[in-house]
């Protein structure tokens, strides 16, 4: 195991040196601004939430985002975040939401994955794609994160293989442009059915969520 992780840590390190020596301009996808995601979504109507402030911004290093509250009557609520880096040559990488939420003061208190069967717009083909599951606590509130990472048509939970792939396309097609898609649902409750309701209303947010990301993010 040891092995491994070293191997491991020596791949991302290498990877991190490739990216930061390549300079070639990369191609600049042709995709239509998050701005422009639908507000309506089946039975999820969507609002703004305030801009993100200009130094949080140029922290992310995100060429693009949305930042939304989505609402089904008064049954659920979710929030989308999706930031969007058109490269990731000079040190604008995703920020994982792991390292984020405790400065927040919200505490990971169970992480797992979470297999999600969607369908992609562009085919309409049924797929399953594996996620990130984290419930988050602070005092006593509770919220479930969803997450994943997506680039070129592929979505990777792992943050480690998000990188590795991102310098093998570098290689191979020049691109480095991904996303990181993140839902959050609040729980109601500190029981295990109230984190079921959850789960199932952010699953029913991210399969109708999942296709429209293909008409906004590069494939």
């Amino acid at each position: 195991m040891t092995g491994r992780i070293i191997a491991l840590c020596v791949l991302l390190l290498s990877a991190s040196a490739f990216l930061a020596r390549a300079v070639k301009t990369e191609p600049v996808p042709i995709r239509a601004p998050l701005k422009q995601f639908p507000m309506t979504i089946g039975d999820w109507q969507g609002n703004d939430l305030p801009e993100m402030d200009a130094k949080v911004r140029e922290v992310l290093g995100v060429d693009d985002y949305l930042d939304r509250i989505y609402i089904r009557g008064n049954q659920a609520m979710v929030g989308l975040y999706v930031g969007y880096y058109q490269s990731q040559r000079r040190g604008d990488t995703m920020h994982s939401p792991l390292n984020c939420l405790p400065g927040a003061g919200w505490n990971p208190m169970k992480r797992g994955y979470l297999p999600i069967e969607v369908q992609s717009d562009s085919d309409n083909l049924n797929r399953t794609i594996e996620v990130n599951r984290i419930i988050i606590q602070k005092g006593m509130g509770k919220q479930l994160v969803l997450y994943w990472y997506q680039s070129i048509g592929r979505v990777v939970a792992s943050e480690y293989w998000g990188k590795i792939y991102t310098v093998l396309d570098a290689m191979r097609t020049n691109r480095t442009d991904a996303a990181l898609v993140r839902v959050i649902c609040p729980i109601a409750g500190m029981d295990a059915p109230a984190e079921e309701n959850s789960e199932m209303a952010a699953v029913d947010f991210i399969r109708g969520v999942f296709p429209l990301l293909d008409r906004h993010l590069p494939k």
